[in-house]
């Protein structure tokens, strides 16, 4: 193969993203330097904060820059290597992905064996999405066995893990709500105590999930739903700030939370949290997530968009809640 396909951002949107703000670009298939090697993407992940990378804006994260290619998480084959300690044929983890060959130096990519589990799942469970939900609920939230646990956007990637991991690790009840009643049927076949389309009204069915209040919410949407978790909270109850999708493609400032004040009387803790300031309990994380995933008490969904071409579509479709668990582009 001579050609390489990739996803260039050729507009940063306003609002909502639409497939204009995006352009196919063909390529040439790079060669390897020195201490270099050429992966054959297999798979891409497209995920909700590659949206604040589309504004020129600063962040915890550079922006992408315009008429050139986006960039995230893929898994995929070594065809090409210049380096010493990456064989061709490998399987690696890299952060180049929006693109079907991608040119890196070997320090920057991560073997992994396909044989343990396949090559999709460490673009979820056993990638950045499940140490997201594992730091998340109990380094950053610290939840405690018998504890009450909220999560919004409960059938995506990060919050079906997070309710599977807080009964697996002793909470007492764990509420998500989805978007959708199939969605909703997913989550208690999953193994939640109970489970809400968000359409009906947050703070109402919130109250009626968890009588009892709640004593973790691991966020991902914000908005409504920070502002029914504070009312819904227990004393000395902790958020896990994870994301907030709600926002990410609003114009104007978000009317909610309202209710802040109660953090005050409640002793609430609320903490956002990157991920990668996490990396000292991943050897805790495979070794937990390795073992549910083996003996069946962790299910994991995943969403898959066939062609590098329809990246864009697969990104628009995770923002509008399209996807069942992890939103992934097949190469």
């Amino acid at each position: 193969m001579t050609s390489n396909r990739e996803i260039h951002l050729a507009s940063r949107p306003v609002g909502w993203p639409t497939e204009d703000d995006f352009r196919l670009v063909e390529t040439d298939v790079p060669t390897p330097g020195p201490g270099q090697i050429v992966v054959r993407n297999q798979y891409l992940s497209v995920d909700p904060y590659m949206r604040g990378r589309m504004n020129d804006v600063k962040s915890y994260v550079a922006p992408f820059a315009l008429d050139a290619p986006l960039d995230g998480a893929a898994i995929g084959e070594v065809v090409a290597s210049e380096a010493a300690d990456i064989a061709v044929g490998a399987t690696v983890l890299h952060g180049l992905g929006w693109r079907e060959y991608a040119l890196l130096d070997a320090t920057a990519a991560r073997p992994v064996d396909p044989s343990i589990a396949p090559a999709s799942a460490y673009l979820s469970v056993l990638g950045m999405t499940g140490l997201t939900a594992y730091a998340g609920l109990l380094e950053v939230a610290a939840m405690k066995p018998g504890e009450t646990v909220f999560v919004s956007a409960a059938a995506g990637a990060v919050g079906s893990l997070v309710g599977q991991i807080a009964k697996l690790k002793g909470a007492g009840r764990v509420v998500g709500s989805a978007g959708s009643p199939a969605k909703v049927e997913r989550l208690r076949a999953l193994g939640f105590d109970a489970a809400f389309d968000y359409h009906d009204g947050v703070r109402e069915s919130l109250r009626a999930a968890a009588p009892d209040g709640v004593d973790v919410y691991f966020d991902n949407v914000g908005g409504d739903h920070l502002e029914a978790a504070i009312s819904a909270m227990n004393l000395h109850g902790r958020v896990a700030i994870c994301g907030m999708i709600a926002q990410y493609n609003a114009t104007e400032p978000s009317a909610a939370p309202r209710n802040l004040a109660l953090v005050i009387g409640k002793r609430l803790t609320l903490r956002g949290f990157l991920v990668n300031d996490h990396n000292d309990v991943r050897a805790a994380f495979v070794r937990d997530v390795a073992g549910w995933l083996r003996d069946g008490t962790l299910s994991y969904d995943e969403t898959i968009v066939d062609g590098v071409e329809n990246a864009p579509a697969a990104f628009l479709g995770l923002l509008r809640g399209d996807n069942l668990g992890k939103m992934l582009v097949k190469v």
